[in-house]
């Protein structure tokens, strides 16, 4: 997610080079809920202060204690510290576990703020699904009618790619975040260090993807790409003619009154309330940890540069799939999937993701990462029941998985009962 600037590095670093030093886990995890544990490059066993969880567990009558103990489990596998939010119809539960500042040792807050990384996508979407339903564009137009010349070489041609693909991610353009060279500047190891504050255009990110050629063609099968999110975000400020930042604000954040929610440009740190970030930067060092908590936001403009809260994203997933947002006809667009082939059973639709669990509930969702940052909401198909939770750290991604299915797909030993923790 760091577009920009003078893409000659220091060395040549091969893909499996990049991978290696976690860089999947500053983009998204190419394979949705489950996926998202191959971000997981360096597992290794965290030491630090794991403190006790703060959440209402004691007032829930043992509703969320699953919940609970696989957010526990996290700690102990090496997240500096959890963050999340449950709402359902009996009310609210949160939860935080573990640090949130590894040098001062104080907790991880139920209230923070965080990077969402990748979870801008459905930002994004909604607010082209919007633009489509008032008649301003069409999401079978070319990406040529709207940014015309700028996709162009190697192969790659905007005049046969749509904004629905761009939107399921099914356009084929190369993920620039993969590239080798700029991942060993902009996203891993010392490189990372020395451009984490510069200011870089998502035109620059673009650029690098055309730098390779399509790895398939337009509508031949899902992957997701970086690429595809940030010309999504172009496209809404040339059919919009302002902003990004302002039309998701005017169309989603103050009608929902998401107070938590914000782009903040190029500004470098987190709103408060909010906890460090940390990263492994560097694959020779698997135990080393890097503060990564300032890093510019315009490096992931339009795929990755929102800031937000659970409480909010738990609020907007809600709002959208429960038909607030869209019209019916842009809702069933939205819900309209194309198949995951590197996720078996997981499908993509536009800006948002479907997975049915091992006991049948079938969820909507979509995860992110980002420096210091993983984030993962999810919700059943009506939306009355949704979790949203956040690690300030961008490993032990294995750990994802279990948590949802504690929430979502308690055993019998403790099933859910008794009355909410936290009710608003």
């Amino acid at each position: 997610m760091r577009p920009g600037g003078d893409l000659r590095c220091r060395r040549r670093a091969s893909v499996d080079d990049v991978r290696g030093y976690g860089v999947v886990a500053w983009k998204r995890a190419r394979g949705g809920v489950v996926g998202v544990a191959v971000m997981a490059m360096v597992a290794t066993v965290f030491t630090g202060s794991a403190r006790a969880s703060a959440d209402e567990a004691d007032r829930s009558g043992g509703r969320h204690q699953q919940t609970r103990r696989a957010i526990e489990a996290a700690v102990r596998a090496g997240v500096p510290g959890v963050t999340a939010q449950v709402r359902d119809d009996r009310g609210v539960w949160r939860s935080a576990s573990g640090v949130g500042d590894l040098r001062t040792g104080a907790p991880r807050g139920r209230d923070d703020r965080f990077r969402v990384g990748n979870v801008t996508d459905t930002f994004v979407a909604t607010v082209l699904l919007q633009l489509e339903a008032e008649g301003r564009l069409d999401l079978d137009d070319t990406v040529e009618r709207h940014l015309p010349g700028v996709v162009r070489g190697n192969g790659n041609d905007g005049r046969a790619i749509t904004v629905r693909q761009l939107l399921n991610h099914t356009s084929g353009l190369f993920d620039y975040a993969l590239d080798p060279e700029y991942g060993a500047t902009y996203l891993a190891g010392d490189g990372f260090l020395r451009h984490r504050y510069d200011t870089l255009t998502p035109e620059t990110r673009v650029r690098v993807a055309l730098s390779h050629q399509a790895p398939f063609g337009p509508g031949v099968r899902h992957s997701f790409s970086n690429t595809n999110d940030v010309l999504a975000a172009l496209i809404v400020e040339r059919v919009a003619g302002r902003r990004y930042e302002d039309e998701v604000r005017d169309r989603i954040i103050e009608p929902l009154g998401l107070g938590a929610t914000s782009n903040p440009g190029n500004r470098v740190r987190l709103p408060r309330p909010s906890s460090r970030g940390y990263a492994k930067l560097f694959a020779a060092q698997p135990d080393r940890i890097d503060d990564v908590t300032e890093t510019n936001a315009s490096q992931s403009w339009g795929n990755g540069d929102m800031i937000s809260d659970a409480d909010d994203l738990n609020r907007f997933f809600a709002a959208l799939i429960r038909g607030r947002l869209l019209p019916p006809r842009q809702l069933a667009e939205l819900k309209t999937t194309v198949d995951n082939p590197d996720f078996p059973g997981a499908s993509y639709g536009l800006g948002i993701e479907r997975f049915t669990l091992g006991c049948g509930v079938t969820l909507w969702y979509h995860d992110g990462g980002a420096p210091g940052s993983i984030t993962m909401v999810a919700l059943t198909e009506d939306g009355r029941h949704r979790l949203a939770f956040n690690y300030n750290g961008s490993w032990a991604a294995e750990t994802i998985l279990p948590i949802v299915n504690a929430e979502f797909c308690p055993t019998p030993a403790d099933p859910p009962s008794g009355p909410p923790s936290d009710t608003r």
